[in-house]
């Protein structure tokens, strides 16, 4: 089990560091965190709290955290400036989560990039 000791968000960047009881130590991204939040809403209601979410997350370059909630000693709930607020990122999560930043971000960079590709490709017929 894993302690966050430490969060520090750079309103400038985005980014949100954390910091581990083990002095391991990280840097997500806002947009990262928004697009993986743990969230029904982008979980799924069949596959919670998986680090894949199930649903595809666009458009959240620029959102940004406007509030940290800590949620006792287990947790933080992140406010985005979007209105999202119904993720928990526990410890746990956050910190498979940043174990796994780099395979996770290239697979959702993946999505999107299939997503628009399959957006641009619809077959268009014109009626005589």
């Amino acid at each position: 089990m894993y302690l966050v000791t430490k969060l520090h968000y750079h309103q400038r960047s985005k980014v949100l560091d954390i910091l581990f009881d083990d002095n391991w130590q990280a840097s997500l991204s806002c947009e990262f965190l928004r697009t993986h939040s743990p969230s029904a809403e982008v979980q799924g209601h069949q596959h919670q709290h998986g680090l894949k979410p199930s649903k595809l997350v666009l458009g959240k370059e620029q959102v940004a955290i406007t509030q940290l909630e800590p949620v006792g000693h287990y947790a933080v709930r992140l406010i985005f400036d979007d209105g999202h607020q119904t993720g928990l990122f526990s410890w746990q999560y956050l910190r498979a989560l940043a174990e796994q930043q780099p395979q996770l971000w290239s697979a959702y960079q993946a999505r999107v990039t299939a997503h628009h590709e399959t957006k641009d490709n619809i077959p268009i017929k014109f009626m005589p």
